[in-house]
């Protein structure tokens, strides 16, 4: 019963912490400051903090889900969502935020890019958008699935 509910608690950490940064604080930054190259920094390290939530947050399920006394399909479930999410961290943070940050130091500091430089940020930026989405509804998953779980 502790394990499960030492789930939960994780998971709604991971998923809160997904869904404050992105969803409430980078965009109310964005919509409040009007120096964007500022927020963009901003949310770059908001992000970065986000990560290590996260991953923190997935090593924690591993063990959990490894360690909980659930049927094996239920453990299958949480693990599948839970490495799919892990996937899309590393793949955010390792993949696409340093490619970002090279396209935005490139710009120089007053944040000004070429066509093609803008273009190829503005690419990166709707991919880790996505991933993020991705991240989010699976997070809602993990959440309902637990939820699930623990009112059976």
């Amino acid at each position: 019963m502790w394990m499960a509910r030492a789930r939960l608690l994780v998971t709604t950490a991971w998923a809160g912490s997904l869904w404050t940064v992105g969803m409430l604080v980078v965009p109310t930054l964005f919509r409040t400051l009007s120096d964007h190259v500022l927020v963009g920094t901003i949310a770059a390290s908001l992000f970065d903090a986000q990560a290590w939530v996260g991953m923190a947050c997935a090593v924690a399920m591993l063990a959990l889900v490894g360690w909980g006394g659930d049927p094996a399909r239920v453990r299958r479930t949480l693990l599948l969502i839970v490495l799919a999410m892990l996937a899309c961290t590393v793949a955010f943070h390792f993949g696409l935020q340093p490619m970002m940050a090279q396209l935005r130091a490139a710009a120089g500091p007053a944040g000004v890019m070429e066509s093609a430089l803008r273009a190829r940020f503005g690419l990166l930026h709707g991919v880790s958008m996505g991933i993020y989405l991705i991240q989010s509804l699976l997070a809602a998953c993990l959440l309902f699935k637990q939820y699930a779980a623990e009112l059976r």
